[in-house]
């Protein structure tokens, strides 16, 4: 929390006329005394604020002045130029405020001479004629009535001449407005000074007085013509939808106070108000002024908005207060709100909704000002129960899910003043038992938490009624509240609803007791469920309760944080918590932080001492769970005081923290690790100005008598000692290989540094700055960051370097710089894309370090010389201008190549690179502020033309039908007429005749066809060297091309000044230019073929249409419409010989129009917009006509694309229903094409209209909403969806159903089931769902297995909760019965479909008694029974037997529910032996007569196993000894022939056997044997799986010595038989078999001592796989299962006391934990961190660190466990032994230099552009070879241990050797700047070289003396690298 410094205020200074100062000279006194001399030194002043102190010494001095000398020549003059001054002020100037305020203070006699000077001004102002002057007349009036007293009198006295101004500019104005139609720019400044005229019009008759006397009664008197001239403006105005909407809504607010104003008697007003609303207005009783003023309001033909902002007008400038309108006020209260209604339901237009909601809240406020003054006659009509009442509760329920979130706020103002109405109507009544507030409670708590607006309307009645009523239906809302605050969309409305309710809660609980005891309660209620939450919660709804819920929490009740402490610490003591969960100490650091961070705590001292100890924060900085990290740092970095010293403790744990946290896979906890780092930084700079003050304040004697408090120097000290240890520790993470996460956080921390600590060149005193620690080697290692291929990493490392005050030149020699430079324009050119964004950023660092080399002007023709003005920046735009000029001379030789030979220019220099480097180049220049515009004018001309030249190149490529796999021959070869051919061939052949007719393959005897099955063409590089050139090298040469082009043209558009008139010299691009670069764009918008290149080229266009809009050029500026119409007009004549692409999406046609209308201006009338979607949904509609086919199409595409662009908002809602009715329609074309756009249509539609899909569920309760919302937002789909409904119901239903007759049914379902009633709905509603329920179900009977799925979902939603029970018997009892001769499966089918889901529905439901639920479900089981035979063998089809014992299933399961230790239903009605009879009759007892597959049998089988299986585990848990009354055993399920019975039985068997914890299950000990002999016999893969499983879960002691009895295996070979598995089976087999050895071993182990040697090949063997499953390249499941195995078995091999295995081995098992630790899985990482942690809390070893028992993340996992291992090798006394093997570890002995490739020049087989194999971008290598070291230098530092022999260390010696002459050569032989050219090799080497560094150092170590030959070696080396 940082001081935000107060920003200065700037004032513009005051000036006046020469006349005027002139005058002032004139009247001066010589002392300076006088007005005239204060008014001169006023002007003669250049700073405003100094002008306001003068202007406000004006009233006193002229308090001082003699009285008569008023009249005096001085004093006149000194008024009139006042007045000059103050009408020559803008309006939103501060001195024209404050000369104001000080002429209100005027002496009495001073008034007449400043009112008639102010009058005369005024007047003056009045006379002007230039239009676009009015607007600041327009000012100065509404200035002179607001607040100004003189203003105000000078008005009144002028006040005809003001109306008739007023009245004469608007006229004039909308006459200029219409000259100018098409310039949106000068319109939208017109319609601003026409809205500002309207507002000063209503401001004249609110604030002058005059409008209150007599001027008004004479209707023949200049200002009565004005005002109703003024009035009829207004009037039409209002009728004018050619205007803003706010200039309609301002006119109907002036044309009502108008008529209030002119109107007489008063008492009728209200009744001529309500006759024009009601538009029911009596013509022969109105007055004549009204009725030629307003006579158009009169008719009955006024459009809705109107009306609207007539209603607006009523409610606004009618005075409601106190019942002054009497009866016939309140009669046009009730009139307005009817009216409202009414046209709610004709509005559809999203600015207009948002105006009758405002409006409608407005009412509201009007009826509560009503009720307050004690109206009688209202209470009635607008108590709750009213239907005015029930009208705005609907308005509410249907808008409170809004899009617009200022629409939703409205609903909660009509809510709560709604509620407010009620209680004012039953004034004196419990509002508790009040009938409404109970039923509005009830409805409220029954819907579904996701809906938004339940949490503000109980919110609101909260308020009203007090919390505790609410508690008292359900005690759990807090609780279910919490639940839901995992989703981001809730949680603001869910935490605002807790806070006001515990609130509430407590000023209740407080008013009901005396003492404290409520305390209690209130802790139960609200913290208690917030603790949960935070210890066993998911991560996302801990961490939205840590921001949003827990600091409101704390805020009202700071008491309370001393009660969670003290639970939390219990919690924590007594390790409860999962172990996956953030436990007690991520919530209690979580309630600290926050705590802290809002001032609840009293000092960071207080809270280490006494709330938490140092020990679990250093637990809470390195836990496994990435939140408690960031509330543990956040609680030492974070305090609501930007000046608390930070202490050396919290220093050393963020020392702590930094060094093992920087590398976080996850962008979320980077970006808050840098932010609250930040903070700390913050804190730090604050708290060192504040003891740099202290320092210079107090002398050191006083400082020392304050023993409590430390020396301010010190306290610096220990600032500037941490920060310089803080960038160690990040430069230090910059290591060699180090990963993209790091490294992105290290730099942003540092780049954080430079920012809170710049550099400092006024002398301010500073306590650290960044530079002081750079050296050349940091400087460099910032440089190569530019190599990272993550462009974040270099953004970051270009922006520090630039902060920095040393630069490239210091620490860099010219001869580097040149081959900086070199290597700069080498990437450039690079095959390999990444290449040239590192190019770019390092030509932009030369360039803005001033660090070219010297050489660079000899490639420009003429020396570049620097202009005048700012230096810097005429340095940089001087360097830019060279380097664009440079790469600009090579990008036209490589363009001629390219024209000769494009396989060339794609192999050997791709040109895209060089045009990357333009563009970047450009993009950091201020090209709008250019100096040197002569030089860059033939720059900017060559450059476009260079674009169209590389675009002429590739464009043959991106315009093919197939640009993927694309090889144009070159032209320079034999083979001319082929390429002509090729060329011919790759035109586009998905052209639009397909439509038409099919296209043959045309035969060419001349062209080889293997020619163009070639995949790589050899052709001639630079330097005659061979490379292929594959079709993915064409074509990214060729997209990327274009991408660069259309990104360098979209910048020049976007910030080159563009010249304003021909040949001038204000700008870099002509207007012919930017249009011929509009024409570059359509056209390859609308002829591309690949995506990537119009994407990108949409990108340029948008640029270019957004500066079009905002260009003052006319003839620009109507560019935009221009083509839209073009494009629409060939979109309509498209046919088969039309160029525009039909197929891929119509390509690059939706972004092009997409452009043009997304630039439209927001603010205006959308006019573009409107029209192009009246167009497009014509041409989308059905057509007979063939040749509308292709525009139907491309109409398609296009509504599509603008239905999802974001950018159109709201305005694109009112085109919804349209859209989706062409979609619905479209599907049902017989052309494919059509088709398959109304489905993609269709499904845009969907995301727009229920919002995008954010989970897996696909009918997502937040992607649904009510019937009553859907169709009151698009009422047009009401009837035509039922109408298609019903006509696809009609034949599915029908006995000559076909499946492709109603296709449409899909997208009609679709649609459907996302819809749902609310309780809070009503029945009145002429919008019910009701009418769809029976067509939905007889859709159920379509011959379309998918459509009667769809249509068994879509009945639920539309069938309410009290409704199912009924409907379910409904359909129960229209099933056929046995009798039945003619059986029709597809109704069976449908109709058993649509009674499981609505089961299903219903038994989920939480708002039931059990009573009522029981007795509803015997009432379906007696319905399910009659129609029993359907899962019998007399119903022939599989199918619905199988969804009919589904649905027999569930019922069970529902059943069981109820019966709580009761009988159960189903046996009370002897159901069960039903059941039983329906299993011993079935093919599972007695088999299928044939083989042959049937339709459903898989089906039917699971279900009928599953109910076999509910069977037995009933019986089981009735009486497990009576178990013959089973119809099938266990035993005959897994004897069965299917699959799929043996597969549903051991699935079963797994979960029991899993879940099996408190006592084993008494089938257990029968089912081994069984599980035994089929694991040998089953060939079933995924049976075997599961039976391997499950013998993993059981107890080997029970099963595993019955092998050789049972299988005829022993133990031993049992073990030999799964290790064999293990090797041979599949990935997912392996593992569980090998889980399974595992097991079987540590039991052998375990049991017999004798065992260890008899299985000591097994145990090798099994090593060796473990080892094996531990290798990168396998799946993600075969590694976590090694490392769950290790976790296992860490006590018994990785750390008992005695070693089991050899010495190699156990070091092999610990080598996989250490490569398990390094793993890309965060998964695979955190299993084997919980490898360590079982290790480190083992007896042995827990004495080795201080985390034992301790959750920790893998990082620092990886730097404990070589800590653990070496304890056990000197616990084992085996170091010695181990040592060559640590060495090699160390070493890295896998990594083969030989393999490097340090030649400069490509390799003939280097043909891939992009990394193909897998990289590990978490594992960093040196990190695990830095822990390591440093664990074994302080081993061998220690005595008393044996070192290995000579011998033991030989080889490793030898290699050693071998690697340190390697290096220096292998370094040797890189191209100059190998870091950049060669940075793959490059790192490799370093990562060797501190390798070899390491393994030196040991053995010199090892060694014990200086002078040894490991010494010597280890110098030679590191002096051979500095040189």
């Amino acid at each position: 929390m940082g001081v935000k410094k107060k920003k200065d205020t700037q004032v513009a200074a005051l000036t006046v006329y020469h006349q005027d100062l002139e005058t002032l000279k004139s009247f001066a006194d010589a002392e300076g005394k006088n007005l005239a001399s204060l008014l001169l030194r006023c002007v003669q002043l250049t700073d405003g604020v100094s002008q306001i102190h003068c202007v406000k010494q004006i009233v006193p001095l002229l308090e001082k002045i003699d009285k008569n000398s008023v009249c005096d020549p001085t004093i006149r003059s000194c008024f009139s130029i006042l007045a000059s001054i103050y009408f020559s002020l803008s309006l939103k100037n501060p001195l024209k405020k404050v000369l104001a305020s000080s002429l209100n203070g005027l002496p009495e006699f001073c008034l007449t001479e400043a009112v008639q000077s102010f009058t005369f001004r005024l007047g003056e102002e009045l006379n002007t004629t230039d239009i676009y002057s009015y607007r600041k007349v327009f000012d100065n009036i509404s200035s002179c009535v607001e607040n100004f007293d003189l203003g105000r009198t000078s008005v009144n006295n002028l006040l005809k001449n003001v109306l008739y101004f007023l009245q004469k500019s608007l006229v004039e104005i909308l006459e200029e407005n219409r000259k100018f139609a098409g310039n949106h720019i000068v319109q939208t400044q017109l319609m601003n000074d026409l809205l500002v005229g309207i507002r000063v019009s209503v401001m004249l008759i609110q604030k002058v007085q005059g409008f209150q006397g007599s001027l008004l009664k004479t209707s023949s008197s200049p200002i009565w013509h004005s005002m109703c001239g003024l009035l009829s403006i207004f009037t039409k105005f209002l009728s004018d939808d050619d205007l803003l909407q706010t200039i309609q809504s301002t006119s109907g607010l002036a044309v009502i106070l108008f008529i209030k104003t002119m109107f007489h008697p008063s008492e009728k007003l209200p009744y001529l108000i309500s006759s024009l609303l009601l538009r029911s207005v009596d013509c022969s009783s109105i007055p004549d002024w009204f009725l030629g003023s307003c006579k158009s309001l009169c008719c009955a033909s006024l459009s809705g908005s109107a009306l609207l902002f007539l209603c607006q007008g009523t409610l606004a400038m009618l005075d409601w207060q106190g019942g002054r309108l009497g009866l016939s006020g309140e009669a046009l209260l009730l009139d307005t709100a009817h009216v409202l209604f009414t046209l709610n339901s004709q509005i559809k237009e999203a600015t207009l909704e948002m105006f009758l909601s405002r409006i409608l809240a407005t009412w509201t406020h009007s009826a509560l000002q009503v009720l307050e003054s004690g109206s009688l006659g209202l209470k009635d009509s607008l108590n709750g129960n009213s239907s005015i009442a029930q009208r705005l509760l609907e308005y509410v329920y249907t808008h409170w899910e809004h899009p617009l979130d200022s629409l939703r706020h409205q609903t909660k103002i009509i809510f709560r003043n709604l509620l407010h109405m009620h209680q004012l109507t039953v004034e004196g009544a419990d509002s508790v038992s009040d009938p409404f507030f109970s039923g509005l409670t009830g409805n409220l708590l029954q819907l579904e938490w996701h809906i938004k607006g339940k949490y503000i309307c109980l919110g609101c009645l909260v308020e009203s009624i007090g919390v505790q009523h609410i508690l008292a239906v359900d005690k759990t809302i807090p609780s279910q509240i919490l639940e839901v605050m995992g989703d981001q969309s809730l949680v603001p409305y869910a935490s605002d609803l807790l806070e006001t309710m515990f609130k509430n809660h407590k000023n209740h609980l407080k008013s009901q007791t005396v003492d404290s005891a409520w305390i209690d309660q209130w802790h139960e209620t609200w913290v208690s469920p917030l603790l949960y939450i935070l210890c066993e919660g998911n991560l996302d709804q801990k961490s939205y309760v840590i921001d949003y819920y827990l600091p409101k929490l704390l805020n009202y009740s700071p008491e309370s944080l001393s009660y969670m402490v003290k639970i939390l610490h219990t919690s924590i003591d007594a390790k409860m918590g999962s172990y996956n969960s953030r436990g007690a100490l991520g919530a209690l650091m979580a309630c600290l932080r926050t705590a802290r961070a809002h001032g609840h705590l009293q000092s960071a001292t207080d809270a280490w001492e006494n709330l938490v100890s140092g020990a679990r924060i250093k637990q809470g900085l390195i836990h496994q769970h990435c939140q408690v990290r960031i509330d543990t740092l956040g609680l030492l970095c974070e305090s609501n005081r930007s000046t608390e010293i930070v202490s050396t403790e919290e220093m050393r744990w963020i020392q702590f923290f930094i060094t093992y946290n920087l590398n976080s896979q996850s962008p979320g906890v980077r970006q808050q690790i840098c932010s609250l780092l930040k903070k700390l930084l913050c804190r730090i700079r604050e708290s060192s100005q504040v003891l740099y003050k202290l320092q210079q304040s107090k002398s050191s004697r006083e400082l020392a008598d304050e023993s409590s408090k430390q020396h301010p120097s010190v306290s610096l000290q220990q600032y500037k000692k941490f920060m310089s240890s803080i960038c160690d520790s990040l430069f230090e993470a910059l290591f060699p290989g180090s990963s993209y996460s790091t490294r992105f956080s290290a730099l942003t921390i540092l780049d954080s540094i430079a920012d809170v600590f710049p550099v400092q060149e006024d002398g301010v005193q500073t306590v650290y700055q960044i530079s002081d620690d750079i050296d050349v080697g940091r400087f460099q290692t910032l440089m190569e960051c530019f190599t990272s291929t993550f462009e974040d990493v270099k953004i970051l490392a270009f922006d520090l370097l630039m902060k920095l005050s040393k630069t490239a030149v210091q620490f860099q020699d010219s001869e580097k710089l040149e081959r900086l430079f070199q290597a700069a324009l080498e990437l450039s050119t690079s095959p390999k894309p990444y290449d040239c964004v590192t190019a770019s950023y390092l030509l932009n660092f030369l360039i803005w370090q001033d660090a070219l080399p010297s050489s660079l002007p000899a490639y420009l023709t003429q020396r570049v010389a620097c202009k005048g003005g700012n230096t810097s920046a005429a340095v940089v735009e001087r360097n830019t201008l060279m380097v664009v000029k440079c790469l600009m001379e090579y990008l036209e030789e490589e363009i001629s190549k390219a024209e000769h030979s494009l396989l060339q220019a794609a192999a050997a220099f791709p040109m895209y690179g060089r045009v990357h480097c333009i563009t970047g180049a450009l993009r950091k220049l201020s090209l709008n502020r250019l100096q040197l515009l002569s030089e860059w004018r033939p720059v900017v001309e060559k450059l476009v033309s260079l674009s169209y030249r590389l675009s002429a190149v590739v464009s043959p490529v991106i315009q093919s039908s197939s640009p993927e796999g694309l090889i144009p021959m070159d032209t320079d070869s034999e083979s001319t007429s082929r390429l002509q051919m090729i060329l011919n061939e790759i035109q586009p052949r998905d052209t639009n005749d397909y439509f038409n007719q099919a296209k043959l393959l045309k035969e060419c005897d001349s062209l080889n066809l293997e020619d163009l099955t070639i995949n790589t063409t050899e052709v001639k590089g630079k330097e005659a060297k061979a490379c292929d050139v594959t079709a993915q090298m064409v074509l990214v040469c060729c997209w990327r091309s274009m991408k660069e082009v259309a990104l360098l043209l979209g910048t020049l558009c976007q910030f080159l000044p563009i010249q304003s008139v021909p040949e001038s010299s204000d700008g870099l691009l002509t207007v012919e230019q930017v249009k011929e670069i509009g024409s570059y764009f359509k056209l390859h918008l609308l002829q591309s073929r690949h995506r990537g290149a119009f994407e990108l080229a949409y990108t340029g266009f948008v640029k270019l249409t957004e500066v079009l809009n905002r260009c003052p050029n006319v003839s620009l500026q109507k560019l935009p419409e221009q083509w839209l119409w073009n494009v629409l007009e060939e979109i309509k004549c498209s046919d088969p010989s039309s160029k525009l692409c039909a197929t891929r999406r119509s390509a690059g046609i939706p972004f092009y129009i997409q452009a043009l209308l997304a630039s439209e201006p927001k603010k205006g009338k959308m006019d573009l917009l409107k029209i192009t979607m009246k167009e497009l949904i014509s041409l989308a509609g059905p057509t007979d006509d063939s040749r509308s086919t292709i525009p139907q199409v491309h109409a398609l595409n296009i509504l599509r694309a603008l239905f999802r662009d974001t950018r159109l908002g709201e305005n694109i809602i009112p085109y919804v229903a349209d859209g989706a009715k062409a979609a619905i329609l479209g599907f049902t074309s017989p052309v494919w094409a059509v088709r398959n756009s109304s489905t993609l249509l269709f499904s845009s539609l969907i995301t727009r209209i229920f919002g995008v899909k954010r989970g897996k569920d696909e009918l997502s309760k937040t992607n649904r909403m009510t019937g009553t919302q859907f169709f009151s937002r698009f009422p047009e789909l009401f009837p035509f969806l039922l109408n298609q409904l019903k006509t696809v119901a009609n034949m599915a239903d029908s006995d000559a159903g076909e499946p492709d007759r109603h296709p449409s049914m899909f997208l009609l379902l679709l649609v459907l089931e996302r819809l749902y009633p609310s309780p809070m709905d009503g029945t009145s509603s002429a919008l019910s769902l009701a009418p769809f329920v029976p067509f939905i179900m007889r859709c159920g009977r379509s011959p379309v297995y998918r459509s009667r799925e769809m249509a068994a979902r879509a009945l639920v939603p539309f069938v309410t909760l009290d409704q199912i029970p009924n409907t379910i018997q409904t359909l129960l009892a229209s099933l056929p019965n046995c009798t039945d001769q003619c059986l029709r499966q597809n109704h069976i089918h449908g109709t058993l479909l649509q009674v499981f889901h609505l089961l299903q529905a219903y038994s989920d439901s939480k708002h039931r008694t059990n009573s009522e639920f029981e007795q509803e479900l015997t009432d379906i089981t007696v319905c399910m029974k009659a129609k029993l035979w359907l899962a019998k063998r007399r119903n022939p089809c599989l199918v619905t037997r199988a969804v009919y014992i589904d649905t027999l299933l569930l019922l069970t399961h529902c059943l069981n529910k109820t019966a709580q230790g009761r009988e159960p239903v189903l046996e009370s009605l002897s159901f069960w032996e039903e059941v039983k009879g329906i299993i011993l009759e079935s093919e599972l007892i007695t088999g299928f007569p044939c083989t042959s597959k049937v339709p459903g049998l898989s089906q039917y089988l699971q279900r009928l196993t599953k109910l076999a299986m509910a069977m037995v585990w009933a019986a089981e848990a009735k009486a497990g000894e009576h178990r013959s009354n089973v119809p099938v055993s266990l035993s005959q399920l897994l004897e069965s022939s299917f699959p799929e019975v043996r597969s549903l039985t051991l699935e079963a068997l797994l979960e029991r056997s899993s879940s099996a914890e408190k006592g084993r299950p008494p089938w257990l000990c029968h089912i081994g044997e069984r599980l035994l002999q089929l694991a040998m016999k089953e060939k079933q893969p995924e049976c075997f799986c599961k039976i391997l499983k499950i013998l993993h879960c059981l107890d080997p002691i029970e099963w595993l010595p019955h092998t050789e009895h049972w299988i005829h295996l022993t133990p031993r070979e049992f073990l030999i038989w799964t290790m064999d598995i293990a090797s041979n089976e599949r990935f997912e087999i392996q593992s569980v078999a090998l889980r399974l050895a595992s097991k079987v071993i540590a039991h052998h182990l375990q049991t017999r001592e004798e065992s260890r040697v008899s299985i000591a090949p097994e145990l090798k063997q099994w090593v060796r796989l473990v080892v094996l499953s531990c290798e990168d390249h396998l799946p993600t499941e075969s590694r976590l299962a090694a490392a769950q195995i290790l976790t296992g078995t860490a006590p018994l091999f990785l750390t008992a006391p005695h070693p089991v295995l050899e010495l190699q081995d156990t070091l092999a098992l610990w080598k996989c934990v250490l490569n398990l630790l390094q793993s890309e899985e965060q998964v695979v990482r955190d299993a084997a961190t919980e490898t360590v942690t079982t290790a480190m809390s083992q007896e042995n070893t827990r004495q080795s660190t201080e985390f034992a028992f301790c959750q920790v993340d893998a990082s620092i996992a990886l730097a404990l466990a070589p800590s653990v291992l070496c304890d056990l090798l000197q616990q084992w006394d085996q170091l010695a032994a181990a040592l060559p093997v640590l060495l090699g570890w160390l070493l890295g002995e896998d990594d083969d230099l030989t393999t490097i490739n340090v030649d400069s020049t490509p390799q003939v087989g280097d043909d891939y552009l992009f990394e193909k194999a897998e990289v590990n971008f978490w594992a960093e290598p040196l990190l695990f070879v830095r822990h390591l070291c440093q664990h074994l230098s302080g081993l061998l530092s220690k005595s008393g241990w044996c070192p290995p022999t000579p011998d033991g260390l030989g080889p490793l010696q030898r290699t050693l050797s071998e690697q340190c002459h390697l290096l220096p050569q292998l370094f040797g032989e890189l191209p100059p700047a190998a870091e950049f050219v060669k940075t793959v090799e490059f790192t490799r080497l370093r990562i060797q070289e501190e390798r070899t560094l390491a393994c030196l150092q040991l053995l010199a170590l090892l060694e014990g003396k200086e002078g040894t030959p490991w010494s010597s070696v280890l110098q030679a080396l590191l002096h051979k690298r500095v040189c």
